[in-house]
């Protein structure tokens, strides 16, 4: 059996799927293709479930012929957009979609009507690929990082933060990015979380946050170390996996720690982890604190974010309680 199975984008979509990878591969013995961005192939191609890479920029033309020639029996669409349904009619394979629950989506954005199913999306993503045999195993996701990207912590933190250290002790790994601002701390709470923080802290996040996370180190104390910007993303996993404990907003990293079963305290703004999209574990394994701001009746203002809050108050983070922050990593210790 080849299957094909098709998700573009982004970081968090495409480590939440590696169940069904995984499930494909060690389950039905199948020859597993991945369809996916270039920019996202990094997060593919070390991951020994899969046995071939394809990606695109932009077009499915690019590799419509090459697909074409593999012969599938299967498409698993976890997508389902335009890009995705373009491969399904060019391969003519037997397809199975992926459900967005798009309306239920829209329901509870625009008129806050909860017709949310309780489900998480990993648990939907393995729905599609149920016809086919394949179950979910409990085994949570997967995040497979190459030799060369490991980051020496030990030597990162004793140059930077702490002074001479034989191994990478403790430290709290803050995730300050996220694709859209209204999903994440403004610099001011982020500042003032790692004033509250003991213990050496590091920052992630991409060239984005680069200048603001020495803005967020140089304020928040001799404890905290910038590294946004200077890690590609395996080497951001390196440092999540290395960490004793993790906050992050909803993105990437956060699926990213949950697949290294990570204890997290994940911050929510103006989306909601009842989108089924909360860090994953292995069945028995909750290791999740969610903050956010209860009873907030304008929240969930979109299914994916904004630059800026479109009431203008930016409560959801403004009001979150960093004290909540701080007791979720003290029921970790």
């Amino acid at each position: 059996m080849k299957v094909l199975i098709v998700r573009f984008s982004s970081i968090g979509d495409i480590v939440l799927t590696t169940p069904v990878i995984r499930a494909v591969k060690q389950q039905l013995n199948a020859e597993v293709h991945y369809l996916t961005k270039r920019s996202f192939r990094g997060i593919l191609a070390h991951n020994p479930y899969v046995d071939k890479v394809y990606t695109i920029d932009k077009k499915v033309s690019e590799v419509k012929a090459e697909l074409q020639a593999e012969n599938y029996d299967y498409v698993l669409d976890l997508h389902n957009n335009l890009r995705s349904r373009q491969v399904k009619w060019a391969l003519r394979a037997k397809a199975y979609t992926f459900d967005k629950i798009n309306l239920e989506k829209w329901l509870i954005v625009n008129l806050k009507v909860d017709r949310l199913p309780d489900t998480h999306i990993v648990h939907r993503y393995m729905a599609t690929a149920a016809p086919l045999g394949a179950a979910y195993d409990g085994q949570g996701l997967d995040y497979f990082i190459p030799e060369e990207d490991e980051v020496a912590m030990g030597a990162l933190l004793s140059t930077n933060v702490l002074g001479p250290v034989a191994d990478a002790p403790a430290y709290t790994a803050l995730v300050i990015g996220a694709a859209h601002n209204t999903k994440r701390l403004p610099t001011h709470r982020l500042i003032e979380l790692c004033q509250m923080l003991t213990g050496p802290v590091v920052l992630l996040g991409g060239p984005a946050e680069a200048e603001e996370g020495q803005a967020i180190a140089d304020a928040g104390g001799g404890h905290v170390l910038n590294t946004c910007g200077k890690f590609n993303l395996n080497q951001s996993a390196s440092v999540v996996r290395q960490a004793s404990r993790v906050i992050t907003h909803d993105t990437g990293l956060m699926h990213i720690a949950a697949a290294f079963r990570k204890p997290i305290v994940s911050i929510w703004g103006n989306t909601i982890p009842e989108f089924g999209m909360y860090p994953f574990f292995p069945e028995g394994e909750g290791r999740n604190t969610t903050v956010q701001v209860e009873g907030l009746k304008c929240r969930p203002c979109s299914k994916i974010g904004y630059q800026r809050c479109p009431k203008g108050h930016f409560r959801c983070m403004e009001d979150l309680p960093l004290q909540a922050v701080q007791a979720g990593l003290e029921k970790m210790a």
